[in-house]
């Protein structure tokens, strides 16, 4: 019985990191404030999803009418600002 749970936590810990890299977040749980991103998808205008320094996934949506999405391309790093799970204001980092 010993070996099967020390078989079963093996197994666990293995798949642990795969859990995590694959972590999708709702983007009105991420706290208000200025992160660093890396865009996985851009999906329209208003709409990107990203994935966060922490690794997890999560899609943004834009807070604001002047916020515009259409310059940004996939794998470009963006320094944001979330304010209420929305991003209020971004700077594209990559250089094209």
């Amino acid at each position: 019985m010993n070996r099967i749970s020390q078989l079963v936590a093996f197994c666990l810990a293995s798949f642990a990191p795969l859990a995590v890299a694959a972590a999708t977040v709702d983007a009105s749980t991420i706290a208000s404030g200025t992160y660093t991103v890396k865009v996985i998808k851009v999906i329209d205008a208003k709409h990107i999803e990203v994935e966060m320094d922490n690794g997890t996934d999560t899609t943004l949506a834009a807070g604001r009418p002047t916020v515009d999405f259409s310059t940004v391309r996939t794998s470009d790093q963006l320094k944001l600002s979330i304010v209420d799970g929305t991003v209020a204001v971004f700077l594209d980092l990559t250089s094209h």
